[in-house]
């Protein structure tokens, strides 16, 4: 059982409209989708609302990413699964899409241990920063998603995920929106569509005439993730995980163009495939 994964980003700049109406377009024509979202944009307005700083860090590997204490666990309990996934379940219904939204702790839905420490540069020295509250998705429960796929819904996926302590108890717990939606398309080995602000990757990130259009081997691959820095760093690291686990293609692409998943599907963005990781040896 395929479906196509379509990860809609939460930036400011993204506009979700065309993508929720693409959505439509595809159900119409039978296909099924899986959305998971991200929401950068609402988790920043919702601590500013209640005075709390954003926290953003930078792995040795050069990923940035937010770092989210127990505080910001709480806002983000409430802005993701609540306020975006709400809101984009309330667009699909007026595009005539049944959806059914859901968090990673439903069902058991996205699993994995705990990271309560993580690796961090800081004026350019390494560090062990404490007391996050992230994930790494080990387990995905496709049964459900399966279930809800056979009886004509759309599920709309939201982290936080459920972590597993040491002791085995469960916390709700972040998790990168994109590699969600990688662990998700791996799970279903569906293709994933990760949509953003920007047309694709860039050779020059300055420079959007420089897009990679496809990458087809380890040594384009290789290029790729040269190419990609901050934020693009952590959509191709998703790209490479859906494709380890499952997928048959990424598209990295922009959301704000007509019909935004059915143009990536037919290459209007950077698409890479299996063969870039496997080198073609399955």
């Amino acid at each position: 059982m395929t479906a196509v994964v379509v990860k809609i980003g939460g930036a400011a700049a993204v506009n979700p409209q065309e993508a929720l109406d693409d959505v439509a377009s595809l159900r119409a024509e039978g296909k099924r989708v899986v959305v998971v979202h991200g929401g950068s944009t609402a988790m920043d307005d919702a601590l500013e609302k209640m005075g709390i700083e954003p926290e953003y860090v930078e792995t040795p590997d050069g990923v940035v990413g937010r770092f989210t204490d127990e505080e910001a666990m709480d806002v983000f309990k409430m802005a993701l699964p609540g306020l975006v996934n709400t809101d984009l379940v309330e667009g699909l219904q007026n595009a005539g899409v049944n959806a059914v939204g859901l968090s990673g702790v439903d069902g058991q839905l996205l699993k994995g241990p705990r990271k309560s420490a993580v690796r961090v540069v800081e004026d350019g020295k390494k560090k062990i920063k404490r007391g996050d509250h992230s994930g790494t998705i080990e387990v995905v429960n496709e049964d459900l998603l399966a279930t809800l796929l056979d009886a004509g819904y759309t599920p709309v996926v939201s982290v936080p995920m459920l972590g597993v302590e040491d002791d085995g108890s469960f916390t709700a717990v972040n998790s990168d929106a994109d590699r969600s939606a990688a662990a998700v398309a791996g799970a279903l080995g569906g293709d994933l569509v990760l949509l953003t602000d920007v047309t694709g990757v860039y050779a020059d990130p300055e420079d959007p005439t420089t897009r990679i259009a496809r990458v087809d081997t380890p040594e384009e691959f290789a290029a790729l993730t040269e190419a990609a820095g901050g934020f693009m760093r952590r959509k191709v690291m998703a790209a490479e995980e859906a494709l380890s686990r499952g997928s048959e293609r990424v598209v990295v692409a922009t959301a704000n163009a007509d019909a935004p998943i059915t143009a990536a599907l037919d290459g209007d963005g950077t698409t890479i495939t299996r063969d870039a990781i496997s080198g073609g040896k399955e």
